[in-house]
Order: C-alpha cells, then structure tokens, then sequence
C-alpha cells in the first residue's frame, strides 16, 4: 500500500487515496461539505476529510477541560444531537462526551486556535461578546475573532453559509459565479455603520473582513492550511 493510501472501516470495499479539490465534496463520513485535502476513492465517488478519515479515538478540547471526547461512527442515542461548535445537526461521525452531553463535528473538534491570514491572527474563541460581522448578534457559537478585535465570525454563521449557498456552491462552481470581493455588500454593510471612518479605511476594513473570511470557511471545510479564493469566493451573497 501507498504511503498516500489508507483502508478505512467505513468504505471496506476500496482503499482510500489522498487527494486534493478545489471543488466542494460532501464528506461521506460526517455528512459536512468539504474541500481541499481529503481522502477519496474514485471507484465510488466516496470521500472523507482527512479529520474523519484518520479520528482520534479520544480527544480533549480546551474549551471543555473536564470532558473527554470519544469518537463515535453515529451519533449516540436516539434524539437528535447538534455540534456545540456550529450549532449545526450531527448526521455522521462525531465526537461525544458521555459525561456532559456534548459533540463536535470531527472538523470542529480539530479547528485551529488560531489562523494567520497574513495581516492579522484570528483566535478561536468559545463566546464573544462583540457582534458577528455577518448575522449582527452577540455569543452564540464559537467565534474566530481577530488580533485587532475588529473582525469577528461565528463558526454557526460560516456553517449556515455553506448550507445556504451548498447548491449554488456544488452545481455552479466554475459557471461563472462573482469572486468573494464582489459579493460580501451584507458585510460591507455591517462595517460600514460601526466604523466611522474616510471611505479609503472603510474599503480597506472590508477587504480585511472578507481575507479572514476566507481563512475562517478554509478550516471549517477541513483544509486550513490552504486557501482556496476561487471557490470560497462564491460563499457569501
């Protein structure tokens, strides 16, 4: 077997090969859009991010200091369960704490404390009180906030973008869909009244707004380490 080769329990009948996509895939494991780096087999257009297709069997989390995380191929139980990162429902793999009750997607379990989007580093926050950029409310999910404290992004708001705009995002990719600077006036919008500032800082904060969108949608997709504009571009109307 390949170096970049893995079996894996979920798809016995093929070996799973690394491969890498700037076009969306839904993650056949958690059931969550993904992108970039994952595991694939072409044989039954089956794929997994590479969070699900090599899970810890138990993991810890600093926003949980007392809770151990098991992973778990279902979700426990028999009422329905949401990820404590996104808000999002759980369909497919997770990890659970039996003891508090809590899940995490694998790609929320595995979310970066912080990502540099080469001006200003993001930190991951469990709650912040400063208002989203994109729905305008306080706490919430967990937030990627910035150095600055100018910028601030729920992970649910990513999330529900990724839902919201997942048929759009599958069937239209490469169909001519705007880039990201050209389709975030919801964002623009949202900066423009809190900050009183010449209309050159205003377009220079907006653009900031929309890089560290980017990098936040990059590793909720479970590929932070790579950005990938010309997909994520189509993510925000």
């Amino acid at each position: 077997m390949k170096y970049n080769e893995i079996s894996h329990f979920s798809h016995p009948q093929h070996t799973l090969t690394l491969d890498y996509t700037e076009t969306p895939f839904k993650c056949d494991g958690c059931k969550e859009v993904g992108i970039g780096s994952h595991y694939r087999c072409s044989f039954c257009d089956f794929d997994l991010h590479t969070h699900c297709a090599i899970p810890s069997l138990s993991i810890h989390h600093p926003f949980y200091t007392k809770c151990s995380f098991q992973f778990f191929s279902r979700p426990p139980g028999n009422t329905p369960r949401y990820c404590n990162a996104c808000e999002k429902d759980v369909t497919g793999f997770v990890y659970h704490c039996k003891s508090c009750g809590f899940d995490l997607h694998p790609c929320c379990a595995k979310l970066p404390m912080v990502l540099d989007d080469g001006e200003t580093n993001l930190y991951l926050y469990r709650k912040v009180r400063a208002p989203c950029h994109k729905c305008g409310r306080k706490g919430r999910s967990w937030s990627y906030r910035s150095s600055c404290k100018e910028y601030n992004l729920h992970v649910a708001c990513v999330r529900e973008m990724l839902v919201e705009n997942w048929h759009e995002l599958y069937f239209g990719y490469g169909k001519g869909i705007k880039k990201l600077e050209n389709r975030i006036p919801s964002l623009k919008d949202t900066l423009q009244t809190p900050h009183k500032r010449r209309k050159g800082k205003v377009k220079k904060c907006c653009e900031m707004a929309g890089l560290a969108l980017q990098f936040v949608i990059s590793a909720v997709l479970g590929d932070p380490t790579s950005l990938i504009a010309g997909v994520i571009g189509t993510l925000m109307s």
